[in-house]
């Protein structure tokens, strides 16, 4: 899946010299929680969060005090070095930006100007979908000796008992010899599969269910 499919092209933005008063209005009127700052070109010079926001904004107890503050620049608050990915970049690529950086939205932008964003909550909702969570189904956790083919070996067992598979995950176990497989699997009934994954000689780490032949 590229980003593409899932940002946002309705953006609110601000320039730089928009005044900070302004942003908290925006901040505390739409549901968001970041405002990308451009320039008259479209370019994103920097990105101001709810907790920027929060954090220059007069306390309720003290709310007539340095209301001058309020009338500054949003560019003196913003934070300019902003990362951006590109509409056909991966959506699983980008979760790592995410997680490395520990960012809550990323601009997209193509040939220099912003064209959408992706929030942390829309990378959430996408996992999901990705995985097939969201769907009636079971999670089938299967640890496999690390070599070529051992996907194909498990696969085939839920061919031979016609149920449609709608993600596999692959982890790494402790081992390096091992790997971990995570099978969603549309049924609501595997224990005729993990018996016979096991039979396969597959491990079965969940679930481990009492009265299934191992």
């Amino acid at each position: 899946m590229i980003v593409e499919e899932i940002m946002s092209t309705e953006i609110i933005t601000l320039h730089m010299h928009d005044t900070i008063e302004k942003a908290c209005e925006l901040i505390y009127s739409k549901p968001i929680r970041h405002l990308p700052i451009v320039d008259n070109e479209s370019h994103v010079v920097g990105i101001v969060s709810d907790r920027d926001i929060r954090d220059v904004s007069p306390s309720i107890f003290h709310s007539e005090e340095h209301k001058e503050d309020l009338q500054k620049p949003i560019a003196s608050i913003m934070t300019q070095d902003v990362l951006t990915a590109h509409p056909l970049d991966f959506v699983e690529d980008i979760c790592s930006l995410f997680y490395e950086h520990q960012i809550g939205c990323l601009p997209i932008v193509s040939e220099g100007k912003l064209v959408g964003i992706v929030t942390e909550t829309d990378m959430l909702h996408t996992l999901v979908k990705l995985t097939g969570a969201d769907q009636p189904s079971s999670l089938l956790e299967i640890k496999v000796k690390n070599r070529a083919g051992v996907l194909t070996d498990v696969a085939s067992v839920f061919r031979r008992n016609k149920i449609n598979i709608i993600s596999v995950l692959v982890y790494p176990a402790k081992s390096d010899n091992y790997k971990i497989l995570i099978f969603r699997v549309q049924t609501m009934n595997p224990m005729s599969v993990i018996s016979e994954l096991k039979t396969d000689g597959h491990e079965v780490l969940w679930p481990n269910l009492p009265g299934v032949s191992s």
